[in-house]
């Protein structure tokens, strides 16, 4: 899979950008701001309707001096085996986003999930060990939903039922007098839909979790030879035992609700489900959050994005589009030959650099320069 054309519109910033890819590495290079994360950032959310960068989508769209534009548009031509798609999306702050297939508008824009598959590599992937279990929980999230496109839906409609249930439990606190009758609807749809996101969950992490082990190798290599035991356990916020299937989390969930049902009431808020999972990442015997160095904490991200671009392409025996966003700025020179040696086979590789020296010769490939908001093949 890759991605042969990227025309952007009032995307970021540019006005209007077109331009042609093909497989292998490509590089765009240019001094910070001038906008090459800007196309990479394009073609993943394309891939995921969703930002390694913000979490909303106003910032996509670009500010002129009259205020914001109106939309931002993203097409690509999308190669996968013999057959190439018409990938289109509008972009709307405020109201829905539209996307169209080779011309046809889709029902439901998150249809447009996993047409496009993308693994995104970028500093912000630091935070998938020393972040918050939100970042970890987003990082499962758009892995699973890449893997099994529905589950858009059901994580859409989880986070809708923890929001309508939270304002019953809070109205609860604030007034005793306020009828709880209607809590146990809210319950049946929060453990349904919970179960079935936290199974998935389950199953990603162990299919990650032989590629993990030895992506991390890779990558540390010498550096860190010393602690070689990785792993990534799914943290639950109930006990849930061994329950893997959807139908047993379910009621491992709706018994954590019971549990649990007293101080959901006291503090206003729902302390069951995914929303309060985590993952627990680990390096040998000790947790890596708070205990890995700055060089354990970059191999250990690195070797989740690494792991989940080798299940993805299990899945179905095609690689997803490689993203290396500014990451060899923040690696020491073994961990980039490392992550070059690994990611070059690839059939595409998008690479952003602010220097060519920052990036190994083997990822150089086609090279665009980058210089405000103009994008140029470099000769």
């Amino acid at each position: 899979m890759y991605v042969a054309r990227l025309a952007l519109h009032d995307f970021r910033s540019y006005p209007e950008v077109e331009i042609s890819l093909g497989r292998g590495p490509t590089a765009f290079i240019g001094a910070n701001g001038q906008g090459k994360t800007n196309l990479v950032e394009a073609v993943d959310y394309l891939s995921r309707l969703d930002s390694h960068r913000v979490s909303s989508d106003t910032p996509l769209v670009r500010a002129t001096a009259d205020g914001p534009a109106e939309r931002a548009v993203v097409r690509a031509d999308v190669v996968r085996g013999e057959r190439t798609a018409l990938l289109e999306l509008e972009i709307t702050p405020g109201r829905s986003n539209r996307a169209r297939v080779n011309r046809a508008p889709l029902p439901r824009v998150r249809d447009l999930v996993g047409i496009l598959r993308s693994v995104t590599f970028s500093p912000e992937d630091l935070a998938l060990v020393k972040g918050d279990p939100s970042d970890r929980r987003r990082f499962l999230d758009g892995l699973v939903v890449l893997r099994a496109p529905r589950l858009a839906g059901v994580k859409a409609d989880y986070e809708r039922v923890v929001r309508q249930r939270n304002t019953l439990l809070k109205s609860a606190r604030n007034n005793r007098q306020v009828d709880l009758s209607t809590l146990e609807i809210w319950d049946d749809k929060l453990v349904g839909l919970g179960g079935e996101l936290v199974s998935a969950r389950i199953a990603l992490l162990q299919d990650l979790a032989p590629h993990l082990g030895e992506a991390y190798l890779t990558v540390a290599a010498h550096a860190d030879a010393g602690r070689r035991d990785v792993r990534a356990e799914y943290r639950s916020s109930t006990d849930i035992g061994g329950a893997v299937a959807p139908h047993d989390v379910t009621e491992a969930l709706r018994a954590g609700l019971a549990d649990r049902r007293k101080d959901e009431r006291d503090r206003g808020v729902s302390l069951v489900g995914p929303h309060r999972d985590d993952v627990d990442l680990s390096i040998g015997v000790l947790p890596a959050k708070g205990y890995a160095s700055h060089g354990e904490s970059w191999s250990l991200a690195l070797a989740l994005r690494l792991a989940s671009f080798t299940v993805l392409r299990d899945d179905d025996e095609d690689d997803p589009v490689l993203i290396l966003d500014d990451v060899f700025a923040e690696l020491d020179e073994g961990r980039r030959d490392q992550l070059a040696q690994l990611v070059a086979p690839a059939e595409q590789v998008l690479v952003t650099a602010a220097v060519a020296d920052d990036v190994p010769k083997s990822l150089l490939g086609t090279r665009f320069q980058v210089d405000g908001g103009s994008v140029t093949p470099d000769e």
